[in-house]
């Protein structure tokens, strides 16, 4: 484990993230329609995957139209999926990018903590 932990604080990524003490300062600023909407996408592909395939399978029993879900769950799922990704197109990769960079700093120190408690 603690060779596992001491490769994690020896790539560049989590050292960069540790020298320059990355935080989460970016989401305070106001966000583009470009994000935005980015973010609506990917809220409206997840509300329509699953619960829809549900509710066609749902409506195949009842209506005994067993077409209506081997069919359309699919179609239905894959039409999210593609929302999903507008979404994920439009939000871009900026704040995701800003947060596993913090989460790795944080995730960092508590591990070099944990690691060596006589420097912490």
């Amino acid at each position: 484990m603690k060779k596992l932990i001491e490769k994690f604080l020896g790539t560049k990524f989590v050292r960069l993230a540790i020298e320059e003490k990355a935080d989460l300062s970016a989401f305070k600023e106001k966000p583009s329609l470009r994000v935005v909407s980015g973010i609506f996408f990917i809220i409206l592909g997840s509300l329509l995957g699953w619960p829809a395939v549900a509710v066609l399978g749902f409506l195949a029993i009842k209506l005994n139209e067993p077409l209506l879900a081997v069919v359309g769950g699919p179609l239905v799922y894959g039409f999210s999926y593609l929302v999903f990704m507008l979404g994920m197109y439009f939000s871009g990769a900026k704040y995701t990018v800003i947060f596993f960079r913090w989460l790795c700093r944080v995730t960092a120190e508590k591990l070099s903590a944990w690691l060596n408690p006589e420097v912490a």
